[in-house]
Formats: C-alpha cells, structure tokens, sequence
C-alpha cells in the first residue's frame, strides 16, 4: 500500500479495510489545486495587492479626470479577474472528468476561494496604500463582475484563454469613461452605491460560477469537449 493509499484508508482491528472519505476529500482537493496551479495565483494575487497599495501610496496617474484616476487600479483588478479565470485551466482533460462527482464542486470552490482571496489582498492593499477610487464596495463590484466575464471566456474559449474577457471588458470600460457612461453594464463607471450597477456585476458573476460548475472549461486539444 503506498502512502497517499495510506493517507485515505485505515485497516482495523478485524483486518478489513475502511475508507476515509475526509482524508480523501482533502487529498483530492489539494491534487485539483495543484493542477490549477492555485499556489502560483495565490502569489500573483498576492503580488497585485501589494502593487495596488504602492500604486495608491505614490499617486500613479491621479492627476487628470475620474477616467484616469481609476485607470491604473482598474487595470490591477483586472489582471487579478484574469488570474482567476486562467487558474480554471487544467491539463488532465477526460481522464480528469472520469474521477467522478465531485471535479464541478472543486471548480466552483476554487473559483470561489480566488474571488474571495483576491477581494480580500485587492481591500488589504487598498487600505494601506491610501484612497482607492470607489472605496472597497466598487473595488468588489469590479473584480466579481471581471471575474465573471473571465470564468464565462473559460468556458467558451479555453481555461488559458480566461483572461480575454477581463482585458476585453477593461478597454471597453477605459473608452465608456470618458463619456460619462450611465449603463449599469459599465459598472466600473457607476457609483459605489449603485444598486443596478450590482446586480449587473452580480449576475454576471454568478452566471460564470454557473457555467464553470456544470460545463467546465473547453479542452485545448478538443474545443468542442470541455476539461
């Protein structure tokens, strides 16, 4: 018996062997992280916080208009919404999807874990660098609705191809600035307090956690099957 069998099995007294399904639940867990390669986001993620808060602290590009104060953190959240949707991607393909009932379940906890881990470095950051246009409820809005449009790019595009959607939705919203956009689509240009803007974002998200649960994302080496 190998140790990682070890790790989900026990023999008792009687000789007859018993599983753990706790033991292999965090193994499978730790395995699917591994393979989205979770521990290299958390760091990148870590990486864009700190970035937002230097951003913020020496005043980088806060001369000027609303549009080109909220650029450079834009951009920052959008590259931690790409993060997200890039660590959809697995390598495994169908031998993954034959491990069983529980690969949509680890891809919407993973998903959700990022969202909320990137929230929470994107805030720390925010509050020590000094004033972040929005505050941390448009900094929330933003990130779960790019995340959203990345983790839907995922699934039609590929997990590799999840940052389209975040970078796609940044220049959309760089351009709708300048105009003062009243959309709540373009919720990077709303109110903090704006309810429409919200729940656009909001629903945008949930559609992608939807969508990446049920459908995974599109197998690099197959488009029409996907991972």
């Amino acid at each position: 018996m190998t140790a990682g069998t070890r790790s989900a099995f026990t023999r008792p007294a009687s000789g007859v062997v018993a599983y753990r399904p706790v033991g292999a639940g965090l193994r499978l867990a730790r395995l699917h992280a591994v393979s989205r390669r979770v521990p290299f986001a958390l760091g990148l993620l870590a990486a864009f916080g700190v970035l937002l808060g230097i951003a913020l602290r020496y005043h980088w590009s806060m001369a000027g208009g609303y549009a080109v104060q909220v650029l450079v953190p834009l951009t920052i959240q959008t590259g931690a919404a790409a993060v997200i949707a890039v660590s959809t991607y697995g390598p495994f393909g169908d031998p993954e999807r034959a491990t069983g009932r529980w690969l949509p379940w680890l891809r919407l906890g993973t998903a959700l874990a990022l969202t909320a881990i990137a929230y929470g470095l994107l805030a720390a950051g925010a509050n020590a660098g000094g004033v972040l246009p929005g505050g941390t409820l448009a900094l929330l809005r933003y990130l779960a609705g790019t995340a959203g449009l990345g983790l839907l790019s995922a699934v039609a595009l590929g997990g590799a191809f999840g940052w389209v959607g975040p970078m796609a939705y940044l220049l959309i919203s760089e351009v709708a600035l300048d105009g003062d956009p009243t959309t709540p689509w373009i919720w990077a240009g709303r109110p903090p307090h704006d309810h429409g803007a919200a729940l656009c974002a909001g629903a945008v998200f949930v559609a992608g956690l939807v969508a990446i649960t049920v459908l995974g994302t599109r197998n690099a080496g197959n488009h029409s099957t996907p991972e």
